[in-house]
């Protein structure tokens, strides 16, 4: 249900939609709808949003917001983000409250996940 003056959207740069959509199915059981060959839109996300063709990226090291994913099982988000193709760009850390590792999708843009340091299913 959209929500009067709340966030409703977010979209992204992708530099190979197909990569970016195959990795995001596998990972984390995103579904996507085409909208011509430079753009598709995503679901089952927490929030929906789209992807579109770019030959920039999204990182904290130029100034981009950072999404921040939540996994129960830390360590197994970190291996199936691995094995679909995803590049780990920092290790798992703490800091108060929990643990988060930050990777890299396809295209090269920069997402976190994090965990409670005692979370469990």
């Amino acid at each position: 249900m959209n929500k009067h003056e709340k966030i409703n959207y977010v979209e992204f740069p992708a530099k190979d939609i197909e990569a970016t959509k195959a990795f995001f199915t596998q990972v984390f059981g995103w579904t996507f709808e085409d909208y011509g060959t430079e753009y598709t839109a995503f679901s089952n996300a927490g929030i929906d949003g789209g992807f579109f063709q770019s030959d920039l990226t999204a990182s904290t090291e130029n100034g981009s917001a950072l999404v921040v994913f939540y996994s129960q099982e830390l360590e197994q988000t970190q291996s199936k983000i691995e094995n679909a193709g995803g590049l780990i760009v920092k290790p798992i850390f703490s800091f108060p409250g929990g643990r988060r590792f930050h990777f890299s999708d396809p295209s090269g843009n920069e997402y976190a996940v994090w965990s409670e340091i005692n979370a469990s299913p």
